[in-house]
């Protein structure tokens, strides 16, 4: 730094203590530049914290965990996303832009100012000891530190409009990110309430333990008498072939029933058929359900759905 520099770094410093410590005044500025100031300073604060906030806000991104919740979670992670896209480019960008040029500017100005200030004011109570020259080029300078910092934050402020939208924008994202969230929920709300009532409606099953010293006495009866039971199993129907001393039987010897329509199961523990498929009976729940099998699975179906060929037992 030159001797000159060091200088002014040296008057303004002592300026600045006299100040401080003396309660020397400075040169007071006019009331619109010290308004502006004002509001230029309470706008820089403002986009500051709307940027740390905003970004804050955000940054919580549980989108991993709403798509293990399932599909509705999932489309609320991508409108998430679409937010996080929204706000970042019609908010936080622009808003960045400001802060970093038009405040950023301003700022400076209003830095330089504030030291041709001090070094005016300093050689300015020393007139006499300071050649006029030098008080003439610090009025000069502070003058035209004044100008500019005056004229940055005048059109800074009169284009308010440009920083409105911007929060519009905002808020306009915002909005709409909540009234999809909405729609999501509600489409999912109604689902489960579906599923509650179809649930409630559903007909209570009774357990009926099998006792095995029955069953093998069931199948030594049936061996006894030269009864044999054998069943196919295929992808579209079941094939069930009784033989009594050689002959097949046409008729089941146990409760079963035939199906008259397709039934494509809606709810846990439900059997599906296809149309004509044979169905052993196993139980009746209530009036409206029976209970049986059919390709080695289980569950209960309409009543209304079927045709008894061999009634359950009383």
């Amino acid at each position: 730094m030159s001797v000159a520099g060091l200088k002014k770094q040296f008057h303004k410093a002592s300026q600045l203590l006299s100040e401080k410590i003396s309660g020397a005044e400075g040169t007071k500025l006019d009331e619109d530049f010290m308004e502006m100031e004002r509001k230029i300073e309470v706008t820089n604060k403002s986009v500051f914290d709307l940027l740390s906030k905003t970004t804050e806000y955000l940054q919580p991104n549980p989108g991993g965990a709403l798509v293990d919740m399932g599909e509705a979670m999932r489309q609320m992670a991508d409108v998430k996303d679409s937010l996080d896209i929204n706000v970042k480019q019609n908010f936080i960008d622009p808003l960045q832009n400001l802060q970093d040029k038009d405040l950023k500017e301003i700022t400076h100005h209003l830095k330089k100012l504030e030291g041709r200030r001090l070094d005016f004011d300093y050689k300015k109570k020393r007139q006499g000891k300071i050649p006029d020259e030098e008080i003439r080029q610090a009025v000069e300078k502070f003058e035209e530190s004044k100008e500019l910092a005056e004229r940055s934050m005048f059109n800074f402020l009169e284009n308010d409009v440009e920083q409105v939208t911007q929060l519009s924008a905002l808020i306009e994202a915002a909005l709409e990110y909540h009234r999809q969230s909405c729609e999501i929920l509600e489409e999912l709300s109604g689902q489960l309430q579906n599923r509650i009532s179809t649930a409630s409606g559903r007909p209570k099953r009774e357990f009926k333990p099998k006792s095995i010293r029955s069953s093998i006495e069931t199948l030594d009866n049936n061996q006894h008498n030269g009864l044999s039971y054998s069943s196919s199993l295929k992808s579209t129907d079941i094939q069930i072939n009784h033989t009594l001393n050689g002959k097949k039987l046409e008729l089941l010897d146990q409760p079963c029933c035939r199906s008259l329509y397709e039934f494509e199961p809606e709810n846990e523990g439900e059997l599906g058929f296809k149309e004509g498929d044979i169905i052993i009976l196993t139980n009746r729940i209530d009036e409206n359900w029976y209970e049986g099998m059919i390709n080695g699975e289980s569950g209960f179906f309409p009543i209304n759905y079927v045709e008894v060929i061999v009634p359950l037992p009383q």
